[in-house]
C-alpha cells in the first residue's frame, strides 16, 4: 500500500522547515498498518515561489463579492510562507537517507495559469504531482467551516456547484501538468450530492481516461460531513471501466492521520477490482502491488 498525497503542515498553521525526524516519524507510522512508501505533497500555494506567480488570481472572478475575494486574499497570505527550495531539499535528503518517500506537491487548479505553474515547476526532481480543486474561481468551497465560504455554499445550487467544479477538473487534466487527480469528487465533501450525478461521475472519468493521469483514492473524505471516501463508489466503478489507474492516500495534515482507514482503502479496492496501484519516480508511472 500506499500514501501518497500527506501534508506536514495542518491548514492555518504557521509554515516551518521540514526535518528528517518528521518524516521518519511519518514513515515509521505508515509502515505500521502496512503501508510501505508514502509521498510528502505540501500545498504549491504554501510556498513564497508560488505567491510571486500566483498572487492575485482570484481578482480574476467577478461573479462573486468582495468579501469572497477578499476572504481568498486572507486565506493565501496566512499560508504563502515556506520556500520550495527548502522543502525539495529536505525530501531528497530524506530519500538518499533511505527513507520510503518520494517528492511531490500538490497543485491547485488556476483557471488560464497553468502554464505559468508548469513554468514554475519545471527543473524541480518531483517525483509525483496530484492535481487539486479546491477552489471554484475565488471560491474556496472546501473551507466550508468558514461564514463567507459557507454562505456561498447557500447562494448556489447543488448542481451548479458541481458543473463548475466538473469543468474546473476536466480543464486541470487537460491541462497536463499534474499525474494524478486528487480527491476527485472533493466537492461532495459537505453531503450535498445532486440526486443524480451520474453525468458528472462519466465527466470525470472520462477527464482522468483521456489525461492518461491517475486517480487518487482517499480516506479523507470518511473524516468529512459526507462520510465517504473519494471517490463515491459508482465513481471509482468508472475509473475502473476506463482503465484509470489509481493511488491511495490519507491527505494527513499531520502524523495523527497518516495511512489513515489503510484496511478500508484496501477493501474499497478489491471491491472496485484493482489489484495494482500506480506509484511514482520521476513523473513516471509504474505499477505495484497493492
Amino acid at each position: 500500500m500506499l500514501d501518497y498525497h500527506l501534508h506536514l503542515w495542518p491548514h492555518g498553521q504557521q509554515a516551518a522547515a521540514p526535518t528528517i525526524d518528521e518524516l521518519t516519524a511519518y514513515c515509521e507510522r505508515a509502515a505500521a498498518v502496512g503501508v510501505h512508501e508514502i509521498a510528502l505533497t505540501e500545498h504549491l500555494f504554501r510556498f513564497r515561489q508560488a505567491d510571486a506567480v500566483l498572487r492575485g488570481f482570484w481578482d480574476d472572478d467577478a461573479t462573486v463579492g468582495p468579501e469572497v475575494r477578499s476572504g481568498m486574499a486572507a486565506y493565501w497570505d496566512e499560508h504563502a510562507h515556506a520556500d520550495l527550495d527548502e522543502y525539495v531539499d529536505v525530501v531528497l535528503r530524506a530519500k538518499r537517507s533511505g527513507l520510503p518517500v518520494v517528492v511531490g506537491l500538490e497543485v491547485d487548479y488556476y483557471p488560464d495559469r497553468m502554464d505559468k505553474v508548469a513554468a514554475l515547476l519545471d527543473g524541480y526532481p518531483f517525483d509525483v504531482l496530484l492535481g487539486s480543486v479546491h477552489w471554484i474561481g475565488a471560491w474556496g468551497f472546501d473551507y466550508f467551516e468558514d461564514e463567507v465560504v459557507a454562505a456561498e455554499w447557500d447562494r448556489r445550487t447543488t448542481e451548479d456547484v458541481w458543473a463548475a467544479y466538473t469543468r474546473a477538473l476536466e480543464e486541470l487534466a487537460d491541462s497536463g501538468v499534474c499525474d494524478v487527480l486528487a480527491h476527485p469528487d472533493l466537492c461532495k465533501l459537505t453531503g450535498r450530492v445532486p440526486a443524480v450525478p451520474d453525468e458528472f461521475y462519466d465527466r470525470m472519468a472520462e477527464a482522468a481516461a483521456a489525461s492518461g493521469m491517475a486517480v487518487e483514492v482517499s480516506s479523507a473524505g470518511w473524516r468529512k460531513p459526507i462520510g465517504e471516501a473519494y471517490p463515491a463508489p459508482p465513481l471509482l466503478a468508472r475509473f475502473r471501466q476506463r482503465g484509470v489507474p489509481v493511488t491511495t492516500a490519507s491527505d494527513a495534515h499531520g502524523l495523527s492521520h497518516v495511512a489513515d482507514r489503510a484496511d478500508d482503502l484496501r477493501a474499497l479496492l478489491s471491491s472496485a477490482g484493482y489489484e495494482k496501484l500506480a506509484s511514482f519516480r520521476g513523473r513516471h508511472r509504474r505499477l505495484v502491488a497493492i
